[in-house]
C-alpha cells in the first residue's frame, strides 16, 4: 500500500470509528437510519468538545429531514486524506475546525471567493463528487447582528481585537458589507497587517485608542485584552450606542462583555455567531431555510444559558 493510500486508510478508520460513537451519543440510533440516510460531520483535532452534531441534528429533525450529523476526529495531517475518503463514502457536507481550516481550502476541489481570499474554509459541501469549500464565519457573526439587534454594519466604524483565523473572517465579512472603516488592533503587527489588508482601502491597523470611537468592537481572541496588566479591558472604553460582541460563549460572560455592559454599551456573546454560521451551513447543504429558533434551542441547551443581550 502506498503512503498516500495508508494515510487515506487511516483516516478513514478514526472516522468510522468515531461516526458510530457520535451517532450513539447523537440518541440517533434505534432504527432511526436507514441506507438512505444521508451523512454530514465535522472534521477537526480535538472535536468531542464540538456543539455542531447538537445544533444540526435538532435542525434536521425539526424539518424531518433524514440526514444524520457526526463528529470526525482527525489528526492535523490526515485533513486532506479525510477529505478524499469523505467523497468517496458520499459524505454529504463538513464542518471544518481547528487545526484543518486552511487544509481543507487547499485539498478541496473548488473554492468560494471568500475562501480564495482567507485561504481557510469552514465548511465543505460535496455535490456529484466534487468538493467545494466554503467560509461561514464571518457572515454568520453579522447575520447573528442583524437578526438580534438589528445592526446594519454597513457605514459603521468597528474594531477588530485579534489576526487569527476568526477575526480575518470577521474583518472580511464587514468590508464585504460595506462597513466604513476596519481596524484590526493586535499585538503582533505583521499579523495585524494582513488582516488589515483583507478589507481594502477601508481597513488599517490601529490601537486600543480606536475602541473609543467605533460603533461595533469584536473581541476576536481568546482572552481579555487589556491596556496594560491589571488594567480595564477594551470593554471599559466603550459606551451607550456602541456594540461589543466576544466570539467566545462558554462562560456566556466575559470581562470585556462584563464591563461594556455596565458603561452602557450593547453586548452579545459568540453563540449567535455559531447558530449562524450553522445555518448558513444547513442550507448550503440541504437547499432547505435553517430553523433558527431550533438552532438557537439547541445551542442554550448545550451551554447552559441564552446568548447576552444587553
Amino acid at each position: 500500500m502506498s503512503e498516500r493510500s495508508d494515510s487515506t486508510a487511516g483516516a478513514l478508520g478514526r472516522v468510522a470509528a468515531a461516526g458510530g460513537d457520535s451517532v450513539a451519543a447523537a440518541g440517533l440510533g434505534g432504527g432511526s437510519i436507514s441506507a438512505r440516510t444521508l451523512v454530514a460531520g465535522v472534521i477537526g483535532d480535538p472535536v468531542r468538545h464540538s456543539l455542531s452534531p447538537a445544533l444540526h441534528n435538532a435542525a434536521f429533525a425539526a424539518l424531518g429531514l433524514d440526514w444524520v450529523y457526526v463528529a470526525f476526529p482527525v489528526a492535523s495531517q490526515d485533513a486532506a486524506a479525510a477529505l478524499r475518503g469523505a467523497v468517496a463514502l458520499g459524505v454529504q457536507g463538513l464542518s471544518v475546525t481547528m487545526p484543518h481550516k486552511q487544509a481543507a481550502a487547499r485539498a478541496a476541489d473548488q473554492r468560494s471567493e471568500t475562501v480564495e481570499r482567507l485561504g481557510a474554509a469552514n465548511t465543505i459541501v460535496v455535490r456529484s463528487g466534487i468538493a467545494v469549500a466554503h467560509s461561514t464565519d464571518g457572515d454568520g457573526l453579522l447575520d447573528d447582528l442583524e437578526h438580534a439587534l438589528a445592526v446594519d454594519v454597513a457605514g459603521k466604524r468597528c474594531v477588530v481585537l485579534g489576526a487569527g483565523g476568526a477575526a480575518r473572517a470577521v474583518v472580511l465579512a464587514l468590508a464585504q458589507r460595506q462597513a466604513s472603516s476596519v481596524v484590526v488592533v493586535n499585538r503582533t503587527p505583521a499579523s495585524a497587517e494582513s488582516a488589515a489588508l483583507l478589507a481594502g482601502r477601508v481597513g488599517r491597523v490601529g490601537g486600543l485608542e480606536d475602541v473609543a470611537d467605533a460603533d461595533l468592537v469584536v473581541n476576536a481572541t481568546p482572552v481579555d485584552i487589556v491596556s496594560s496588566p491589571g488594567g480595564a479591558t477594551a470593554g471599559a472604553a466603550l459606551g451607550p450606542g456602541q456594540v461589543a460582541v466576544d466570539m467566545r460563549y462558554v462562560p456566556p460572560t466575559t470581562r470585556f462583555l462584563d464591563e461594556a455592559r455596565a458603561r452602557g454599551a450593547t453586548v452579545r456573546n459568540g453563540l449567535g455567531m455559531l447558530v449562524h454560521q450553522a445555518a448558513r451551513q444547513f442550507v448550503l447543504w440541504t437547499g432547505e431555510d435553517a430553523p433558527l429558533e431550533v438552532l438557537f434551542a439547541a445551542a442554550r441547551r448545550a451551554t447552559g444559558g441564552p446568548a447576552p443581550v444587553g
